[in-house]
C-alpha cells in the first residue's frame, strides 16, 4: 500500500526532500547485509510506498509539494531532479507569491480557503496513481504561519474528504528560544487543530535534534541541512520495510495502519516520539561494533529516562518496583523522573535479528495500568540492514516525554493571551479570542 506525502511550507519541503533521498539511497544501498532476493523485495516494498516509475525508468516521488513562496520549492525540485536518482513529479506542486508572515491566521483562515482547490486537486491527483491508499504523512512545522495554519487546515480538508484513510503528521516543535515571536500562540493553534482531525502526531523537538547533532554527529556548526538529515534518518528507520510478524519473510503491507494499531491504543493519546541507536558520524562508524543486547540494554533506559540520544543517558532512573500510578499522576513525583508509556515499538534491523531479546520492554512497570504489556508493546524486524549500519534500533514511542514541552508551550502562549499580546494579528484574520480558550482547554486536558 501506498502513503501520499505532503509537504507544507519552508520546514515541511526541505525535511520531505532529505526523507525522500534517505529512502531511496537507503533501499538502493549495496551493503544490505542480506541476499539479492531480499534486498529486490525490500526495495519493491519501499517503492510501492513511497515512489512510483516514471517512463524513463526514474522513480518519481509520491508527494505533494506545498509553499505560499517559489524559492524553496524550486530549491527543492532542483535538488531532487540534480540527484538524477529520483525526482518529483511535474505536476505535483502549489506555490504563490506571498508567504503567511508566521502567522497562523493568515495561513488558516486566508491562504486555506483561497487555494483549497487547487490543494485538493493536486492531493487528489496523487490518490488516483496508488493503486491501494495506506494514508497521508503529513510533514510541517508549529511555529511559522504556513506549515502550522495551512498544514492545519489541509489535514482537516483530508479528514473530511478522505476519512477513511489514515493521516500522520510529522510535526517540528520550535526551538524552546524560537525566533518568531509568537510561536507558541501558532504552535497551540497547531497542536489543537491536529487533535482533532490527525490520527497521530509524530514529534520531533528541534532542541533534541540539534543535540544530536552537535553530540553524536560531531558537528561544528549545525545547518538546518543537518538537523533534517537526522530527522530524515529516524523517519526512514521507522518507516522503511520490516518483515509482517515473526519468522514470517515477507515485508508488512500497510506500515501506517499498523504504526497506529501499535501505538495509539486511544485517540485522546496519539502524539509520538522516535528514538534512534546507534546513530553517530560515518567517520566513527567504522570503528565500532555493536551487539544486539548492549543496544537494547541502552534504547531502554533511553526511554524510561526520557533521554533522546544514548549520550548522557540517566543510569539512576528504574521502573517504580509496585503497580504504577495512574498516568497523569507522575509529574506529582519529582524523584524519580520515570518516563511512563501507554505504548512502545521497537524497530530492529540488520545482522542476527532474530537473536535479539526484547524481553527487557515487556516489563509491566514500563507501562500505564490500563493496557497489558502484551498490548502495549510490539517489535518489528527485518535482516536487512539501515543505511551503513550492520546493527540499529528505532523506537516509537506513545510516552509522557511530551508533557513536558506541551506545559512549557501553553504556559508561554497563555502568559501572552493573558497581557493581550499580539493577539490583533489573528483576530484580524478571524481567529477569535474563543478560538485561543478552546485550543487551551483542549490542550490542558
Amino acid at each position: 500500500m501506498s502513503i501520499v506525502t505532503v509537504q507544507l511550507g519552508q520546514c515541511g519541503n526541505q525535511i520531505g526532500f532529505e526523507v525522500f533521498d534517505a529512502l531511496f539511497n537507503d533501499s538502493h544501498c549495496s551493503r544490505g547485509l542480506c541476499s539479492k532476493r531480499e534486498n529486490e523485495a525490500y526495495q519493491a516494498s519501499c517503492k510501492e510506498r513511497f515512489f512510483s516509475e516514471e517512463e524513463n525508468g526514474v522513480p518519481v516521488a509520491r508527494a505533494v509539494l506545498v509553499d505560499m513562496e517559489p524559492k524553496v520549492i524550486n530549491q527543492t525540485l532542483s535538488k531532487a531532479a540534480c540527484s538524477g536518482r529520483w525526482k518529483y513529479g511535474q505536476h505535483s506542486c502549489f506555490c504563490q507569491k506571498q508567504g503567511s508572515g508566521n502567522n497562523w491566521a493568515y495561513g488558516y483562515s486566508v491562504h486555506g480557503p483561497r487555494h483549497e482547490e487547487s490543494i485538493m486537486n493536486l492531493i487528489r491527483k496523487e490518490v488516483e496513481k496508488c493503486e491501494s491508499l495506506s494514508g497521508f504523512f503529513i510533514i510541517m512545522s508549529m511555529a511559522g504561519g504556513t506549515g502550522s495554519g495551512l498544514g492545519a487546515f489541509v489535514t482537516q480538508n483530508l479528514q473530511d474528504q478522505y476519512s477513511s484513510a489514515l493521516k500522520m503528521n510529522q510535526i517540528i516543535w520550535p526551538y524552546g528560544t524560537g525566533e518568531v515571536i509568537v510561536q507558541n500562540y501558532n504552535s497551540i493553534l497547531t497542536l489543537s487543530h491536529l487533535y482533532r482531525s490527525s490520527d497521530a502526531l509524530l514529534v520531533h523537538e528541534n532542541d533534541a535534534v540539534h543535540k544530536i547533532c552537535v553530540k553524536l554527529m560531531n558537528i561544528k556548526q549545525v545547518s538546518f541541512c543537518d538537523i533534517n538529515q537526522v530527522l530524515a534518518h529516524q523517519l526512514g528507520s521507522v518507516f522503511q520495510p520490516t518483515y509482517s510478524g515473526e519468522g514470517l519473510f515477507h515485508y508488512r503491507r500497510n506500515p501506517l495502519g499498523d504504526l497506529m494499531e501499535n501505538l495509539v491504543p486511544h485517540p485522546e493519546f496519539k502524539m509520538l516520539g522516535v528514538r534512534n541507536i546507534p546513530q553517530m558520524s560515518e567517520n566513527s562508524l567504522a570503528y565500532s561494533t555493536f551487539t544486539w543486547a548492549g543496544l537494547l540494554k541502552h534504547l531502554r533506559q533511553m526511554l524510561i529516562s526520557n533521554a533522546k540520544m544514548e549520550e548522557g543517558i540517566d543510569w539512576q532512573v528504574r521502573p517504580p518496583l509496585s503497580g504504577l500510578p495512574p498516568l497523569g499522576k507522575m509529574s506529582v513525583n519529582k524523584e524519580t523522573h520515570f518516563n511512563t508509556s501507554i505504548a512502545n515499538l521497537v524497530i530492529l534491523r540488520g545482522k542476527d535479528v532474530q537473536s535479539a531479546d526484547v524481553g527487557a520492554f515487556k516489563d509491566p512497570a514500563l507501562y500505564t495500568s490500563w493496557l497489558e504489556p502484551v498490548h502495549a508493546f510490539s517489535v518489528w524486524k527485518t535482516q536487512r540492514a539501515f543505511r551503513k549500519y550492520e546493527k540499529s534500533a528505532a523506537l516509537v514511542s506513545n510516552s509522557q516525554s511530551l508533557v513536558k514541552p506541551l506545559d512549557m508551550i501553553v504556559g508561554k502562549a497563555w502568559n501572552m493571551f493573558a497581557s493581550r499580546a499580539y493577539l490583533h494579528q489573528y483576530t484580524k484574520f478571524g481567529i477569535e479570542e474563543e478560538d485561543f480558550l478552546d485550543s487551551f482547554t483542549l490542550l490542558e486536558q
